[in-house]
């Protein structure tokens, strides 16, 4: 019955469950033709959708040469990560194919058979995934293997490194994600479906890589600390605790939400970047790709601010709310709509005793102002009071089904996880 009880709060989002799985997911993710792929392709295609719930969709549905680029891209930093993250590796080893992994891009049989990961498929048939980097135009293996380059040398460095400064956190976030978003732009200019501007701004795509990755570090700070990973900068936490460990503690609870607050104002302050990256794409496939990930991440911070459960266990929007954002963000006036409604969201939960309550509230006026330079907010939802209560009533009627529904939704609608 809880299901219940949050579905009738949000009867909208009823509609549009029941809407995306009829069909409406075919507007944002259109299916794939895979009949004209060559074996190695369609192999490629399958170990995108094991290793990605969030992406493989919206890659699958880019256009043109454009989303064989993006796949294979996402596969060989899918395998840089694997090395990474795979802790039976020694550091011996580990450093070094960290530091060469772009060159295994040109070695037909390089494969790696030793991993113990759960994505390490893409390590042990990595010769099928460097086939296809080979057969891709010169321009995009250029951006591919320079940004793998770049990012296996990031990731050597922050092996042992602790973060202690909000400069080596963004430094990190813009190893493991900044680049992939100036890797991503840069395969979007390379493909001509982009203004050359979009590849060559590299402070706005490094923003849009950063506000999700401070996202998925803000929320992930008890699934870290479980596993012994720290990701969260000492310069911030240290105003607060002793051992960033401490957080989780019931009597530093007040402290704890304090320090999330103020990463969550830190994260915010990528948000006009976000905007601004947004509003010069043309191509709707590229639109999309780009923008639904930043309508999650704006959405998981407004639930997580203020929100003590972090320290006690998983916070995650309602699927309903993913699917209605992944339906509504397909151009700037509609994300900049969302972006304003969350801010509003986030500002009526910021205590006036927050330590970081006025740039909090600074980085809210900011993004409001680019969000709704007219001074009209538009709503995102077009139903009438009479709609919402036949909506309630079919709701308090077919909850189970819907439940069922919202199930077979859920591999559309993770946000962030891969």
């Amino acid at each position: 019955m809880e299901l219940l009880k949050r579905w009738l709060g949000h009867p909208e989002e009823i509609y549009n469950l029941v809407k995306f799985k009829m069909g409406g997911y075919k507007t944002v993710m259109p299916k794939m033709d895979q009949d004209s792929l060559s074996d190695s392709l369609r192999v490629c295609y399958k170990y995108l959708n094991q290793t990605s719930r969030s992406f493989a969709a919206v890659i699958q549905a880019l256009d043109g040469e454009l989303r064989h680029a993006v796949c294979i891209f996402y596969l060989v930093l899918r395998a840089l990560d694997t090395v990474e993250d795979d802790m039976t590796i020694s550091l011996e080893a580990k450093v070094p194919m960290l530091h060469n992994f772009h060159s295994y891009l040109y070695q037909p049989d390089w494969k790696f058979m030793d991993s113990r990961e759960k994505d390490r498929q893409v390590l042990e048939d990595f010769p099928t995934i460097s086939l296809e980097f080979r057969n891709l135009a010169k321009v995009y293996q250029d951006v591919i293997a320079d940004i793998c380059h770049k990012m296996g040398l990031g990731m050597a460095e922050f092996l042992e490194k602790k973060m202690n400064s909000t400069k080596e956190w963004d430094k990190y976030c813009h190893y493991v994600a900044g680049l992939v978003g100036i890797g991503l732009s840069r395969l979007f200019s390379a493909s001509e479906l982009e203004d050359p501007v979009v590849g060559h701004d590299v402070e706005l795509a490094n923003s849009m890589g950063l506000f999700l990755q401070k996202t998925n570090i803000i929320r992930d700070y008890l699934e870290d600390q479980l596993v012994g990973r720290e990701f969260w900068p000492k310069e911030v936490w240290s105003k607060y605790v002793k051992k960033l460990s401490d957080l989780a503690k019931p009597e530093n609870i007040d402290k704890a939400v304090q320090c999330m607050n103020e990463l969550i104002t830190n994260a915010l302050y990528h948000v006009p970047d976000v905007l601004t990256y947004l509003s010069r794409l043309k191509n709707q496939s590229v639109f999309n790709f780009c923008a639904i990930p930043q309508v999650m991440a704006i959405a998981t911070l407004a639930a997580c601010y203020n929100n003590q459960q972090i320290f006690k266990g998983v916070v995650k929007i309602r699927k309903g709310q993913a699917v209605t954002l992944m339906m509504d963000a397909t151009n700037i006036q509609a994300v900049k709509t969302i972006m304003y409604q969350y801010m509003e969201e986030i500002c009526q939960k910021v205590p006036s005793t927050d330590p970081s309550s006025a740039k909090t509230q600074q980085i809210i006026n900011t993004v409001q102002s680019m969000s709704l330079p007219s001074g009209t907010l538009v709503s995102r939802t077009h139903y009438s009071p009479l709609y919402f209560s036949c909506i309630m009533i079919l709701a308090a009627l077919s909850w189970q089904y819907l439940n069922t529904v919202s199930k077979a939704a859920e591999e559309y609608v993770h946000t962030g996880e891969n």
